[in-house]
């Protein structure tokens, strides 16, 4: 295995050479990329895939569901269904990568992020990601497309709005780990703050970890 460090996530020094391995993998798997547009298809490794206009899958979209479901609703429906990608995702790439459960099926899912155009991940020091209630997991989405969305529309949202990039990353590290995870962002570029931070906990323990975050990092 190469010693070289992680081109498409930040993480700690310890979880460096898995990712390292998940970029190769991954790189592998984008570089079959096939256009078809004589028939309406796009593969990669023989996977369909489909391209979407991020300010259409952000901005937009999270305006046709607030009229017509209300904020809160529309805020949870653009959570479940990044959550549900998430998940599939996931599960594919454990079987197809031959991923343990673990921080080796975790190493996939921001790599994967990266090359779909959703977000880079820099997950920080202080993180725990393990196959119990302790599970912790602290991390920026740099260029989070929907944030980033937010910011070219000129935008100034009143509260984070990177739902689906939580859901999908709660839902990917649920399949990893076995556990059943939440994800909440606590600071949003899109609100005027200086990163996309978001907390992923065990689902018991979600609002306490909240908590120890915003107050570790100044956030109200």
């Amino acid at each position: 295995m190469s010693d070289r460090r992680p081109r498409h996530v930040r993480c700690p020094e310890t979880l460096e050479p898995l990712f390292v391995e998940a970029e190769r993998n991954l790189d592998s798997f984008f570089s079959e990329l096939e256009q078809r547009p004589d028939v309406g298809e796009i593969r990669i490794s023989g996977e369909r895939y489909i391209l979407a206009r991020a300010q259409t899958f952000s901005v937009q979209l999270r305006a046709i569901l607030e009229k017509e479901y209300g904020r809160l609703a529309a805020e949870k429906i653009v959570y479940n269904l990044g959550r549900a990608a998430g998940t599939k995702d996931a599960e594919f790439f454990m079987q197809r990568l031959g991923l343990e459960r673990g921080p080796d099926a975790l190493s996939a899912g921001p790599v994967h992020f990266a090359h779909v155009g959703w977000a880079f991940v820099d997950i920080f020091p202080e993180s725990n990601p393990t196959t119990d209630e302790d599970y912790y997991l602290v991390y920026d989405h740099p260029f989070s497309f929907e944030a980033h969305s937010y910011l070219e529309e000129g935008i100034v949202a009143g509260r984070p709005v990177c739902f689906m990039n939580a859901g999908y990353s709660s839902g990917w590290c649920e399949v990893a780990f076995g556990v059943e995870l939440v994800a909440k962002e606590i600071s949003c570029r899109a609100r005027g703050d200086a990163k996309c931070i978001f907390v992923m906990a065990h689902a018991s323990r979600i609002n306490e970890r909240v908590v120890e975050a915003k107050e570790r990092y100044g956030l109200e």
